[in-house]
């Protein structure tokens, strides 16, 4: 399988520099995953697309601003880390900008010796492993150093940190919003629930694995990063039981999607469970749990549009793509959203 199958050609201009004022005036493509029907919407359509006993499963993780410029001590050289993952206590793996200025034993300080970390190791694909000091609590030294992680295609600052949030985000610990989910309002998700579907709520912790380009020119020699999840009891419940009942599982995202398909016995149900997944779904995957799925726009030759076109079917996908680039939608993180059902 190359890579290139899963190219598409995109405008610069149609890159979504900034987010809509309301998040549910966002386009919605809905493609038709086995007859390849397109239909052109509003998000806030999507109501009519979903039945009584479904089951809307969303990723309430939250995006830390995991964004940190600051200097090495003995040169004063600037470094700009990007935190990915906690490993324990104050060491986490991150990605540091140039890492030729980060090697072993390298001291970094941030807002003026208010935070300051070690290079302990490093590891994966040049990550570094930092060790952090300082005094307080880490949350509330990052929320006042720390700049939110947006991807590098996004060149306007963001107005307001809450934007690149979920309005039902929870959970500290993403390096990227899970963007699927930023299209929803509480009172759409009010008005989901009056409709008797249900709104179940899972947690992975997105890592920019599920981004990096894939350098292969073989798609099966790709190697996805881990990343956290966790899937409670009460979530469990409510997805075995709209299965069980004829319902239908609508997946809020790319990352709800592998956090299920992780998690789920060969039957499909699910029990509570955590853990980490490097889950890599491309055409060919037999899904488990899901029927539907509600995305964004990714980017081309990405793992993303892969897992899309392992439900859907590459040409539809890539034709509904073609369809979208022809009618001006919006695209990426800040774009329109498409619902493959």
């Amino acid at each position: 399988m190359d890579v290139k199958d899963f190219y598409y050609d995109l405008p610069d201009e149609l890159i979504a520099q900034d987010p809509l004022e309301n998040r549910a005036d966002s386009r919605l493509l809905v493609l038709g995953k086995q007859t390849g029907q397109i239909s052109h919407r509003i998000f806030s359509d999507v109501t009519e697309y979903l039945k009584p006993g479904d089951c809307l499963v969303i990723n309430n993780t939250r995006v830390i601003p995991a964004r940190l410029y600051g200097s090495r001590e003995d040169t004063g050289a600037a470094i700009e880390i990007l935190l990915l993952k906690r490993k324990e206590h104050d060491i986490w793996e991150t990605l540091v900008k140039p890492g030729k200025k980060a090697k072993t034993g390298a001291r970094i300080q941030f807002g003026d010796g208010l935070l300051t970390g070690e290079v302990l190791d490093i590891v994966e694909e040049g990550n570094r492993l930092i060790q952090f000091q300082y005094e307080g609590i880490f949350e509330e030294i990052l929320d006042r150093l720390g700049q939110m992680p947006l991807p590098p295609y996004i060149t306007h600052p963001l107005k307001d940190r809450n934007r690149y949030q979920t309005v039902y985000a929870k959970y500290d610990g993403s390096a990227a919003a899970p963007t699927a989910g930023l299209h929803f309002t509480p009172e759409l998700l009010d008005s989901i629930r009056r409709m008797g579907v249900e709104i179940a709520e899972v947690t992975l912790h997105v890592g920019l694995g599920t981004f990096r380009p894939v350098k292969e020119a073989d798609v099966l020699k790709h190697h996805m990063h881990s990343e956290f999840f966790q899937i409670d009891e009460a979530a469990a419940a409510k997805i075995n039981a709209a299965k069980a009942g004829g319902g239908r599982i609508i997946s809020v995202g790319t990352t709800s999607t592998r956090t299920l398909e992780s998690a789920a016995a060969e039957d499909g149900y699910l029990e509570a469970k955590s853990g980490w997944t490097d889950i890599f779904i491309y055409p060919g995957y037999q899904f488990k749990v899901i029927d539907g799925l509600i995305t964004n726009f990714h980017l081309p030759e990405s793992t993303l549009v892969m897992l899309v076109s392992a439900l859907a079917g590459r040409e539809r996908v890539l034709g509904a793509y073609a369809e979208a680039v022809k009618e001006r939608y919006r695209f990426f993180s800040f774009g329109d959203a498409m619902l493959v059902i």
